[in-house]
């Protein structure tokens, strides 16, 4: 291996490692966050609105005022409300108008409410009687604060059911008119045991809300109850906010067949009539997510969830993987999506949200919560909204794997004539050239192959040969250079005994150069072939880990190639390794000293100490990178060097080094045109021995 060479392999090393050490997971130092993320909303309350107050007549009678306004009348001279853990009553005798009677549950215990406004009692204790003040106050500030809507909080709603097409389950809650859980039916968690199918939404973790304004105040949809109704064909669910006094707003939830888009168009009737003022031009969007753990290899899932948007101008855009991160965008936002590794939840308005505000928080590994979810991610959107248009707004929810075709054909389900939504961008492929070969070159040939073979790990071998094929030419030009660099090693050898030393740098160079310049060969044309490679090993570094195709994959003993394949537990933790053993990584890391080794050995004279001790410990660092890398990346690089170690092998055979030795002997008898730069060291070579002379008489001159 000559020198040159010897420097393309390390510089080619030292570009990869900056590469994968620049997209490293940066340390998560975020505490530990037990609570879901949930948005807090400005709550501006009337002067209606009260405290908490001592249990005095004046506000029993209150309260009781409240009963009878938004109470349901029993027909028995009573009105009796439940809510918030109280059953309260009270009596349309005008005499008894401001008496309350009926339950309230305190920590799980029920206490008669007479018991509570007795002023003599002494079985509650001045703490019960402080939290059941605080209760009601609580119960009255929101009916105050609700209205016209107040009555849908009390309103008993329709239990949860669920609807579902060929790819997915989705369950609607009438509590909020929305959908809690969506199943993705064709792909399981890798992180559970036993496996279960894959939730990008689920009650516990996440849920969205329309915020609605009515000027002075910002009220939730998520406790209004919502009557529900399902198409006979299951494919349409529609939710209604039945107000009364013929004033509606209903939600048409279309879930399409074989996808994973969901439409939801909004209409209304008389809303401005009595409930949403006329003036009022915005309606917010507020969503909040505890993002799951899918996969087994958490480093990789961290590092690709994040949240991306797309302003309708510019291409897609992502808050930071890494660490905490938070954004607020003004303008024209096509859509925003809360993206994992394999898998986004995204929202795309059809009218473009007005403004968004968005925040990622990462969960602590060590943490309880830490176990099974990777991000706490958050939007707060703001859409024009009118409250006279039948048609109110809609949305496209996407909610599905992060496949490069699927995300591709997004824009021709929704929108077909609109433009494109660059949904694919989700899929991380790399920038600029990475990119494009992925692109153009890798997922073509992904897929045709995978057209008509059904083992990945046969599909990356044979990518792989496919991809050796094409880069051939290269490998065998670096082979050439490195013939021609051997059979000049004795002839640099001598040069450098000739002209030793610091002031024969030059005249050295100059030499080296000619005799180069005579035999055909160069320097450069070990390294340069070598570095034309490397961007197809970075666009692979991207691809790999991000293909769902090859997620639940298995080949040999890797049970999923987008994971990494560990085969045991080491009873101790190494630094920056882990505790975990993946075998490709192994046999991928000894392939590389493998074929160092053969390349150094097949170059004995080249003798440079001082660089051998690197080229080795390179295969050593990528060993520990790969470790907690996808298995199918860790086989793609070992079978790549297998099949380098061949191609070695074989230009050795086809290559016949006495000939070449004697097309180089030939190359040196004919008259060489003089290049530029062999021109220029010449001539710097005749400044440096003129600047020389004249040093030397300068010297014998003080000498005399």
């Amino acid at each position: 291996m000559d020198k040159n060479t010897l420097l393309g392999m390390l510089l080619m090393g030292l570009v990869l490692f900056g590469f994968i050490y620049c997209n490293r997971p940066e340390p998560n130092t975020t505490q530990n966050q037990t609570e879901e993320a949930t948005l807090q909303h400005d709550r501006r309350h009337t002067a209606d609105s009260i405290g908490a107050a001592s249990l005095t007549p004046e506000f029993e009678a209150r309260i009781a005022g409240l009963v009878r306004e938004y109470g349901v009348n029993d027909g028995d001279g009573t009105y009796t409300l439940t809510t918030g853990g109280a059953t309260l009553t009270t009596s349309t005798d005008t005499i008894n108008t401001g008496k309350l009677s009926g339950t309230i549950t305190l920590a799980n215990k029920e206490i008669d409410i007479c018991q509570a406004f007795n002023p003599v009692d002494t079985v509650l204790t001045l703490s019960q009687k402080s939290s059941i003040s605080t209760l009601l106050s609580d119960i009255y500030n929101e009916r105050v604060k609700y209205r016209d809507f107040a009555g849908l909080l009390d309103k008993t709603a329709a239990q949860p059911f669920t609807v579902e097409n060929s790819k997915m389950r989705i369950t609607f809650d009438p509590r909020g008119g929305r959908m809690t859980r969506v199943v993705l039916k064709e792909y399981k968690n890798e992180n559970t045991d036993p496996a279960k199918d894959v939730e990008l939404m689920s009650p516990d973790n996440g849920s969205y809300s329309f915020i609605i304004s009515t000027g002075d105040r910002e009220l939730s949809t998520a406790a209004m109850a919502f009557t529900p109704s399902i198409s006979q064909d299951s494919t349409t669910v529609t939710m209604t906010l039945d107000m009364g006094a013929d004033t509606w707003m209903e939600y048409k939830y279309s879930i399409m067949p074989d996808n994973y888009i969901v439409g939801l168009e909004v209409t209304q009737h008389n809303m401005s009539q009595s409930a949403i003022p006329a003036n009022v031009t915005e309606m917010g969007f507020d969503w909040n997510l505890n993002m799951e753990r899918n996969e087994v290899g958490r480093t990789f899932e961290e590092r690709n969830s994040a949240i991306y948007y797309k302003t309708k101008d510019d291409s897609p855009d992502d808050l930071s993987a890494n660490s905490a991160d938070s954004k607020t965008v003004n303008g024209a936002v096509q859509w925003v999506a809360f993206k994992n590794q394999f898998f986004s939840s995204v929202v795309i308005p059809r009218n473009c949200f007005k403004t968004v505000e968005m925040e990622s928080m990462p969960i602590d590994r060590d943490s309880a919560m830490g176990q099974n979810f990777v991000k706490t991610m958050s939007l707060k959107a703001r859409f024009d909204y009118s409250s006279t248009a039948e048609q109110a707004f809609a949305f496209d929810f996407y909610l599905g794997p992060n496949s490069y075709s699927g995300l591709s054909d997004v824009t021709d389900i929704i929108n077909p004539d609109g433009p494109d939504l660059k949904l694919q961008k989700l899929v991380p492929l790399g920038w600029g050239i990475f990119g494009w070969i992925n692109q153009l070159i890798v997922i073509p040939l992904f897929n045709l192959l995978g057209s008509f073979i059904a083992s990945y790990g046969i599909i990356i071998l044979l990518l792989t040969i496919i991809i050796k094929i094409i880069l051939f030419p290269f490998t065998y030009k670096s082979y050439m250079s490195q013939a021609k660099m051997r059979i000049l090693a004795p002839e640099i050898k001598e040069i450098n005994e000739k002209y030793p030393g610091q002031e024969n740098a030059m005249k050295r160079q100059q030499e080296t150069m000619k005799l180069y310049n005579r035999a055909g060969a160069s320097p450069f044309s070990g390294c340069l072939p070598m570095l034309l490679q490397l961007p197809v090993l970075i666009a692979l570094f991207n691809f790999f880990p991000v293909a769902i195709e090859l997620r639940g994959q298995s080949f040999l003993w890797a049970h999923n190639l987008a994971a990494p394949d560990y085969i045991c537990t080491l009873p101790f933790t190494i630094p920056f390794y882990g505790d975990k053993v993946s075998l490709f990584c192994l046999l991928m890391t000894a392939t590389n000293i493998i074929y160092t080794q053969l390349s150094m050995a097949s170059n004995p004279s080249t003798g440079m100490p001082g660089m051998k001790w690197m080229t080795y410990l390179m295969p050593i660092m990528f060993l520990f990178f790969f470790n907690d890398y996808a298995s199918g990346l860790s086989y793609y690089y070992f079978i790549s060097l297998l099949i380098t170690i061949g191609q070695t092998y074989f230009c050795r055979h086809i290559v016949d080094e006495d000939k070449m030795r004697a097309r180089m002997k030939e190359n040196a008898k004919k008259p060489k045109k003089k290049s530029g730069f062999m021109a220029r060291l010449e001539e710097a070579q005749k400044r440096q021995e003129a600047m020389m002379r004249e040093q030397a008489k300068q010297r014998a001159k003080k000498n005399r």
